[in-house]
């Protein structure tokens, strides 16, 4: 096993190796311990991501491999950039889904595509030696992320933090939840999870998607052991003009993208917070960052964003939020899944499909 830098050189490496792998987008180098057990793996890291503009760049990265490991949708592989790699064979993800994929394209070019489900491998990884199981159902990291942001705009956290460590004390008051809307777009299997610890801060809770209908919502309220009726379906204006929380937690598609317009941003109260775990796509950006500019709503945290990483020079990351009436940015760099022992086993279940594809078996959790 051999490990490059995580910049690649001028030179692309070569192509004669038919067991090379490029590992994309891991910033946290957690991937190359959990492949380093294959024989005759070569691996070489790229943790910097390159924008889906710079093809020329990625095609050039890339060009030489057979195997090619992502996370989640960091680094998008549409036809043009699929097409343009004969060489790779294998190309693995994690969760079980990738909407950044053309996988229409990747089953024309005879491309494996493997997701993983953060359950773990079959066989053990001497990498995971150390890690604690994985958590019971019903518990995920992106909920508490969610949660994360709604106290940290709650209770001022990030101001309060900066003010107690440059040698002031009480700068403002918190906001208490117990009797305040939580407005859920999108009540399934995670905004279920958030409506239920919603309700135990005393939370009322409305829900709102497309297709979502009080039924489902009881059966919902039913599951999390709640009283009926304690999750309340309501249309989509009413939820943003009543909601003093809105958590984003729909599926980004054609039918969702920019869900949450002008008219939705607007419509929300001055004393409001917005929260999204979910996909950036789900806001239109021009508009929310016009009424935070303006401090239409209080609050606003984000975990995801329109272009990843965020680039220093973005208004995001220098917007001046929270100041001069602009609202409050509780901003986060995309972690509501980066939790260890997920991570870990994501990428020794990718490991694991690397020795399956490589022994001529079945890949497990296959997509394409």
């Amino acid at each position: 096993m051999s490990t490059q830098p995580s910049e690649p050189s001028t030179e692309p490496p070569p192509a004669s190796n038919p067991l090379s792998i490029a590992i994309l987008d891991d910033y946290l180098s957690i991937a190359p311990p959990l492949f380093a057990h294959i024989p005759h793996l070569t691996i070489h890291t790229y943790p910097s991501t390159l924008h889906p503009s710079s093809l020329p760049a990625l095609i050039s990265r890339l060009h030489p491999y057979p195997i090619i490991s992502t996370m989640r949708e960091r680094t998008p592989f549409p036809a043009t950039l699929l097409s343009s790699l004969p060489n790779l064979r294998l190309l693995l993800t994690t969760g079980t889904r990738n909407a950044s994929f053309d996988l229409p394209t990747a089953s024309a070019l005879n491309i494996t595509v493997a997701g993983a489900t953060g359950s773990g491998p079959l066989h053990p990884n001497p990498a995971l030696a150390d890690l604690p199981p994985p958590p019971p159902p019903g518990f995920d990291a992106t909920t508490q992320q969610t949660w994360a942001l709604i106290l940290a705009l709650a209770n001022n956290i990030p101001r309060d933090g900066a003010a107690f460590h440059s040698g002031a004390w009480q700068t403002g008051f918190n906001t208490g939840l117990a009797g305040k809307v939580l407005g859920v777009v999108g009540l399934g299997r995670l905004g279920a999870r958030v409506a239920k610890i919603g309700a135990a801060f005393g939370m009322h809770v409305i829900a709102w998607s497309a297709s979502l209908t009080q039924a489902t919502a009881d059966a919902q309220t039913e599951a999390a052991g709640l009283a009926a009726g304690t999750y309340r379906v309501v249309s989509k204006e009413e939820l943003f003009r009543t909601a003093d929380v809105v958590s984003l937690h729909l599926v980004l598609g054609e039918r969702s993208r920019g869900v949450v317009g002008q008219g939705e941003l607007r419509a929300m109260k001055k004393s409001a917070v917005l929260v999204n775990t979910a996909r950036a796509g789900l806001v239109d950006e021009e508009a929310l960052l016009g009424v935070m500019r303006e401090g239409g709503i209080k609050g606003v945290g984000l975990d995801v964003w329109w272009e990843e990483p965020v680039g220093e020079e973005s208004v995001w990351r220098n917007g001046g939020w929270g100041e001069e009436g602009r609202s409050v940015l509780v901003g986060t760099p995309h972690m509501g899944y980066v939790e260890e022992g997920v991570m870990k086993r994501w990428y020794a279940e990718q490991a694991e499909n690397v020795e399956r594809w490589i022994s001529g078996e079945e890949v497990r959790n296959r997509i394409v």
